[in-house]
């Protein structure tokens, strides 16, 4: 398969570019910071350099002309203001859907959160957080054109992986290392049975291909 990933320098992504490539995939990861490149080339990925929070919906397709699916991986990042929750983790990912729809692309993941919710209270940075993504979220599942799925992960670490999950439409609260997101991430590519499903993931005691194809078709 030929896979995009928007946000291809994050710790999810570059994990997600290493586990495709090493399967045979053709990857292109999207960045905003040409130095970047480098780390992808070394994950195995292309890079494209585009902003997300600037580029035009024809500048993105003509990106994801001819590929088999995308990941929405890209996030503002620790530090962020609420300003730009809204801009990379709302608008980016409705910009990133757009572009899919045009290009003809109907696969599209989305890395969202645990407790993502458009109604989410509260004035903190990760509340505007929290609403931003479920704002996403909401926008991505109204598109009939799209095969979409939704994969919102607990805490995330940077603990090895352990390859063993729990993933359902609620597992309760958790914490997940990134490895193993990346593990279900390309699972789910390769499961569409999975389309049309929002899933909470957390460590759990399934192997990650046993419960990709629990929640398949459910």
């Amino acid at each position: 398969m030929r896979i995009v990933i928007a946000g291809g320098h994050g710790q999810i992504a570059l994990r997600l570019e290493r586990l495709l490539a090493a399967r045979g995939d053709e990857v292109a990861g999207i960045i905003r910071k040409p130095e970047q490149a480098d780390d992808l080339r070394k994950a195995g990925a292309e890079p494209v350099v585009l902003d997300l929070e600037s580029a035009t919906v024809d500048a993105v397709a003509e990106v994801l002309r001819g590929a088999d699916a995308v990941v929405f991986a890209a996030g503002a990042g620790p530090g962020s203001d609420a300003t730009r929750k809204e801009s990379v983790d709302r608008a980016a990912a409705v910009l990133f859907a757009d572009a899919a729809e045009r290009a003809g692309v109907r696969r599209y993941v989305i890395v969202s959160s645990m407790g993502a919710d458009p109604t989410h209270r509260g004035d903190e940075v990760f509340d505007a957080y929290l609403r931003a993504k479920g704002a996403a979220d909401e926008a991505v599942r109204a598109r009939t054109s799209l095969d979409w799925t939704v994969l919102r992960p607990g805490m995330l670490t940077n603990d090895a992986g352990k390859g063993l999950v729990s993933l359902a439409a609620s597992t309760g609260r958790g914490a997940i290392p990134r490895d193993d997101v990346a593990a279900v991430l390309a699972e789910l590519l390769d499961t569409p049975a999975t389309s049309g499903l929002t899933l909470e993931l957390i460590t759990g005691s399934a192997p990650v291909a046993v419960a990709v194809k629990g929640v398949a078709g459910n």
